[in-house]
């Protein structure tokens, strides 16, 4: 079984016209806890989703959970995303349903049909991030830490081998941004890869961990005393 989670060699992405990265290469072991840094604009959005399949690469190697995204079909994308978990910065928790309801829709959504497995999924998934009381609340009524800690929750809800959280602090303040990456720590902690990509320098200092930046068409590993 290979070690690396996430390999790239020699791979080169575009988006319409631009030449997003050329010729990169970059390998991720299984359990890793990392960061993806760079300017606005860099790529990182980019490189996450060639990771989790809504962009395709124009040459090169590039395997992700043991899966080759050079060679995967459109009906084999959901597949791809059953071994992965997806954080956004803006939480996109449904907002016409409460947090139980959201969790279910997925769950639904990925094959699963028995009702009482399904409310034991949700209320594990709920209890592992520490949100045990809000399942009937609607999303309006939670925080901003509450919202994006359900919204880990559903990214967990599949026992994804891999987790890529794109800005996860990104609307949130400092205290609950300390929260959420201690949240994912637990979680890495129990063998889940965590991916952040972020701007947020002040999280990178006090959690310290690998970081990979995008930069000038490339990504390389950078020392966090630079930063």
């Amino acid at each position: 079984m290979n070690s690396n989670i996430i390999k790239l060699e020699g791979v080169d992405i575009r988006q319409i016209n631009h030449q997003v990265f050329s010729n990169i290469t970059l390998k991720i072991e299984k359990g890793e806890f990392l960061y993806l840094i760079g300017e606005t604009g860099s790529g990182k959005s980019s490189l996450l989703k060639v990771l989790y399949g809504e962009l395709k690469v124009d040459s090169g190697n590039i395997t992700v959970a043991d899966i080759d995204l050079t060679k995967i079909k459109q009906k084999e994308i959901p597949t791809l995303r059953r071994k992965l978990g997806i954080v956004f910065q803006d939480f996109q928790l449904l907002t016409d349903r409460n947090v139980f309801d959201n969790l279910e829709f997925v769950l639904k959504a990925t094959g699963w049909k028995n009702k009482v497995e399904i409310k034991a999924r949700i209320d594990e998934v709920l209890d592992s991030v520490h949100l045990s009381g809000v399942k009937g609340k609607m999303p309006y009524e939670l925080s901003g830490g509450e919202q994006q800690r359900a919204a880990i929750a559903r990214a967990l809800l599949n026992n994804p081998e891999l987790i890529l959280a794109d800005e996860p602090t990104g609307n949130l303040d400092p205290e609950k941004s300390e929260k959420i990456i201690e949240l994912l720590k637990e979680i890495n902690a129990k063998g889940t890869t965590i991916l952040i990509a972020t701007h947020d320098y002040a999280i990178i200092k006090k959690y310290s961990a690998r970081i990979i930046k995008c930069t000038e068409n490339k990504v390389i590993d950078i020392d966090s005393n630079i930063l």
